[in-house]
């Protein structure tokens, strides 16, 4: 990736992020489309499942219970065995509040707002 390339994708990213972060589901989603269609391998497989989350709180918010814990758990399988790819994002972390999420999801358990995933970007 040329340097210009890198800006526009931590741009991007930072931008897809943001939109995840506060909680505006739908196009956290599309943002993070538009990346996954200009990465390959390991790199798109973790967008996939980041974009998965996305579509998951977007169930979640409209009281789908069933399809939430479906897709949060794929999403989630999907970046777990990745998290050493690189994207600029704690993918670690990540997966600990999913994980966290989906057995609370799994168990039917009451949801607060710190129960929202959340993306933390790496400096």
């Amino acid at each position: 990736m040329n340097e210009e390339s890198t800006k526009s994708f931590r741009d991007s990213l930072f931008n897809a992020s943001s939109l995840f972060n506060n909680h505006k589901w739908y196009e956290a989603h599309d943002a993070f489309e538009e990346i996954w269609n200009s990465v390959d391998g390991d790199e798109r497989q973790v967008i996939q499942g980041i974009l998965q989350v996305s579509v998951s709180q977007f169930h979640l918010s409209k009281g789908n219970l069933n399809g939430a814990t479906i897709l949060l758990g794929e999403g989630l399988g999907r970046i777990k065995t990745r998290t050493n790819i690189n994207l600029g994002i704690d993918l670690e972390s990540f997966c600990h509040c999913l994980e966290d999420l989906l057995m609370k999801l799994q168990y039917n358990e009451k949801l607060n707002n710190s129960d929202k995933p959340f993306l933390k970007l790496l400096q």
